[in-house]
């Protein structure tokens, strides 16, 4: 071999063929971070998966809960999920498909209902809000309504915080809080395009978009509209308690707590997040200028209007109409998805630029939840978590009930994490002389706002998509955010509701 072929042999070993960089170099250019929480995530669910069966948990009734293979597995493709869902070790989309790989290749779960959750009501639901966010962006609806907002809120961006916060809010009394974040996301990309036409990353716009998130979530636990869990909640205690919750009943606790729990957010995004422009002089009379060039309301516009506004009066109808409570609100809501196509105000282009990542990411959410519910996981953790606190002062059980269920809910649909702690946690109460209504209610409160995870809430999620926060940031500014929750609702369990009237123990 000539002098010059093995010079070549050497080259060839030492550089990578793709884009010819030495392999020393791409070897100090790994990503260890990422390296190090991926297989973070993998140990995890290695160790749980190969461990010894863990103990029973059982009940004050002296029933037993056995973790069964299939149930060790979901805790451990939990736990992956979990870790790789914070440090975004890849797409989050991919990691959902990650969920249900491995609920496949483990037997954890069949195949079919592995991923037969990725195409669940639920999701189909974030599906069609999603599209609508898309309708309304593209018919110049978007800039209507953020030219209006920002000619009656002004130049200073605290008060820009404000507004969008109370109109979220607001909305989310009389609509789905999917539905609210799919069509405020568009609005604050456009207000959002007035204060950075470069859209970069800024602290106004990750303050701006995640606050609009966050508080979509509280908001959202005022009325039965809000959101379903709500509804199945109410029903739920129902059949174990025996006592019916009114609309107004829930609507008359919720509001203080929800409205605080708004303007407290209001002050927390200005203090972690205050913008790095006080004003944007000169934006009322831009936005006045914009407006009034978009001329009068076009075809488009008022179709779209009408069917958005449709769907949305069914569905908030069906808490009153019994004849329409029987439709799953998905159904609904695709209706409109299938009217912006059939009259054209959508096509196949749209359809291709779906947030597909984001879409992805609620079906795996719903994968995981299903599988820690149906495998007998979830009521293992609920029985050994408040069984811990079955001879504490009432105070601290209701306060750990709460702190159950706002975890849990970051990672399985808030419904379910609500389901598998009220029968236990109502078991115990009598015991405590806690009153069950309370228990209800700090389980709604903080089921409405998981502050730490996208996968948590939609309106987590679509705000995600805005580019201007990782999901480890998310997570960071979710700690304080939670810890100030849970502060909210030990007032109103300790303070407030008491003095509201609402039971909060029992004499023996």
């Amino acid at each position: 071999m000539t002098t010059q072929e093995n010079t070549e042999k050497s080259v060839s070993l030492n550089t990578d063929t793709s884009g010819g960089a030495p392999f020393g170099a791409q070897f100090k250019n790994l990503n260890w971070k990422r390296i190090i929480f991926m297989m973070l995530g993998v140990s995890l669910f290695t160790i749980v998966y190969y461990s010894p069966p863990f103990p029973d948990a059982v009940d004050p009734m002296g029933k037993s809960f056995e973790l069964s293979r299939e149930a060790k597995g979901g805790l451990a493709i939990f736990l992956l999920a979990g870790v790789w869902w914070v440090f975004e070790v890849v797409p989050i989309g991919v990691t959902s498909l990650t969920i249900g790989v491995l609920q496949t290749l483990f037997l954890v779960r069949p195949a079919k209902e592995a991923f037969g959750d990725f195409m669940s009501p639920s999701v189909m639901f974030i599906f069609a809000s999603v599209v609508i966010g898309q309708v309304f962006t593209k018919t110049g609806l978007t800039k209507r309504l953020a030219y209006r907002m920002l000619s009656i809120v002004g130049e200073r961006t605290s008060m820009i915080y404000l507004g969008c916060f109370i109109v979220t809010a607001a909305l989310t009394h009389i609509m789905a809080h999917t539905a609210v974040a799919a069509t405020m996301y568009p609005l604050l990309l456009t207000i959002y395009s007035m204060y950075d036409r470069d859209n970069q990353k800024t602290k106004f716009g990750m303050g701006l978009f995640m606050g609009m998130a966050f508080v979509a979530g509280a908001g959202s636990i005022v009325t039965l509209l809000g959101a379903a869990r709500g509804a199945v909640a109410i029903g739920f205690f129902k059949d174990i308690v025996g006592v019916n919750i009114s609309f107004f009943q829930l609507t008359y606790y919720m509001f203080p707590v929800g409205w605080l729990m708004t303007f407290i957010l209001w002050g927390f995004f200005m203090l972690l997040c205050r913008p790095e422009k006080d004003t944007i002089p000169g934006l009322r009379e831009k936005a006045q200028d914009l407006a009034s060039r978009q001329g009068p309301m076009t075809r488009n516009e008022i179709v779209a209007g009408l069917i958005i506004f449709g769907c949305i009066s069914i569905m908030s109808l069906q808490s009153f109409i019994p004849a329409l409570g029987v439709i799953n609100k998905a159904g609904i809501i695709l209706t409109s998805t299938i009217l912006f196509y059939v009259l054209n105000i959508l096509n196949i282009d749209d359809l291709e630029e779906m947030p597909w990542n984001i879409v992805l990411l609620f079906a795996g959410a719903m994968s995981i939840g299903f599988c820690l519910w149906e495998t007998g996981a979830a009521n293992w953790l609920a029985v050994h978590w408040l069984t811990m606190f079955q001879n504490a002062h009432w105070f601290v059980f209701v306060m750990s009930i709460a702190f159950f269920v706002m975890i849990m809910t970051n990672f399985i649909m808030n419904v379910a994490a609500i389901a598998i702690s009220l029968p236990v946690a109502l078991v115990i109460a009598p015991y405590l002389g806690v009153a069950p209504d309370v228990i209800l209610f700090s389980s709604l409160v903080v089921a409405g706002m998981p502050f730490l995870l996208l996968v948590g809430a939609a309106p987590n999620a679509i705000a995600y998509d805005s580019k201007q926060f990782t999901t480890g940031q998310f997570f960071l500014y979710g700690i304080p955010a939670s810890i100030i929750l849970m502060i909210i609702v030990g007032l109103s369990v300790y303070v407030l509701w008491p003095l509201m009237g609402m039971p909060v123990t029992v004499s023996g």
